[in-house]
């Protein structure tokens, strides 16, 4: 794709790119975070949202530190068919696991932000080999 655009759109496309992985890195990172810094809030959201009861705190911290590996692989741009892949399905799955609080959408506004998020996933996956901006090559 890059070999017809010009350098200017080519740098600017880049830019772009690097953009919106450091902003979902951002979002996913305090997700992540938060397994360790609150791993009760963390086991919360997994039953209410997902309806999985965990086993507690060992769970959340085992789950926060894959999670910690796959966010930094995907902002270091690691292995991007996966990593891309993966942190979109898993923002999918939070988006659409929020259903309910769409519906009654005014008394719950901060939940429509997980929409542009999943657009901003989902271009990264899908324009994955033009965002090199920053990232970790032959990996």
């Amino acid at each position: 794709m890059t070999q017809s655009l010009s350098p200017n759109i080519k740098n600017r496309l880049q830019w772009s790119l690097f953009s919106l992985r450091i902003g979902v890195f951002i979002v996913m990172i305090m997700w992540t975070l938060d397994k360790f810094v609150n791993p009760a809030h963390s086991a919360r959201i997994l039953e209410v949202f997902y309806g999985i009861n965990s086993s507690g705190e060992l769970a959340m911290y085992i789950m926060g530190g894959l999670q910690l590996l796959l966010v930094l692989a995907f902002v270091a741009g690691v292995k991007k068919r996966i990593t891309y892949g993966l942190i979109f399905l898993l923002h999918f799955a939070s988006t659409f696991s929020a259903y309910d609080r769409y519906i009654d959408g005014f008394n719950n506004l901060l939940f429509f932000a997980a929409w542009p998020m999943l657009a901003a996933c989902l271009a990264l996956y899908l324009l994955r080999d033009e965002d090199v901006k920053f990232t970790i090559k032959g990996l």
